[in-house]
């Protein structure tokens, strides 16, 4: 079976470094799924605007090696404890398929490239090629109370963002909370723990520099990245 990408995603977030874990764990982060002739047409998404979530099927196409190995280990139990593929949702998997809930936020039907699905919380970069989309089915899709394995007993710990005097004047109020709220969950690798090394993160055009000690993020600066 050969898949061919129905859309692509549109994501302030140019990076795979950056991109929250998980759908939905930063709700405010914007995206677009624009589709690709021949499906930029209304009738496919004929109904979609009675729904508020939907699924996204699509490629990790950030990582093109295709991994052979039957074990990972999850960034949630610090990199230390390995547990199969398929028994995680890590991003390296023979199949580099992934699948996201997203919240619809509008529906655009005006210009050249719509109808665009305007969506919040998604955890795609910008680029991703998308296969598919299906409408989110509460009664269908959502299970209450259900065990989640090691998910359960390894809550993830957010980091406290601060933004050094003069920096946060560089990104809009709107900006500054999406921003704190990617950088909360550490986008780190988990055996980076250098407390002199400055980090960047590309959202919107721009460099967010920052710096971690301890439990404490500091962003150091924004830099414009379409200067040379």
């Amino acid at each position: 079976m050969t898949l061919t990408p129905v859309a692509v995603f549109r994501s302030p977030l140019t990076s795979k470094f950056g991109v929250p874990r998980q759908s939905g764990l930063v709700g405010e982060l914007s995206g677009e799924v624009v589709f690709l002739p021949p499906y930029r047409n209304p009738d496919f998404i004929r109904g979609l605007e009675g729904f508020d979530y939907i699924w996204l099927l699509w490629e990790f196409s950030a990582n093109r090696a295709p991994a052979q190995r039957s074990t990972v280990r999850p960034p949630l139990l610090g990199g230390n404890q390995s547990l199969g593929v398929f028994a995680t949702r890590s991003p390296f998997r023979p199949c580099p398929i992934g699948l996201s809930s997203v919240r619809v936020d509008s529906i655009s039907y005006e210009g050249s490239e719509g109808p665009v699905i305007h969506v919040l919380g998604a955890d795609l970069m910008d680029g991703t090629p998308i296969f598919d989309i299906k409408p989110y089915v509460e009664y269908a899709d959502s299970h209450v109370g259900v065990r989640s394995g090691f998910v359960d007993e390894h809550g993830w710990r957010k980091l406290q963002v601060q933004f050094d005097e003069g920096v946060a004047g560089a990104l809009t109020e709107e900006q500054r909370h999406i921003v704190a709220d990617l950088l909360s969950l550490d986008p780190r690798p988990h055996y980076h723990h250098d407390l002199q090394r400055i980090y960047g993160m590309p959202y919107a055009g721009r460099d967010i520099l920052f710096r971690v000690r301890g439990d404490i993020l500091t962003v150091v600066g924004v830099k414009d990245l379409n200067k040379h």
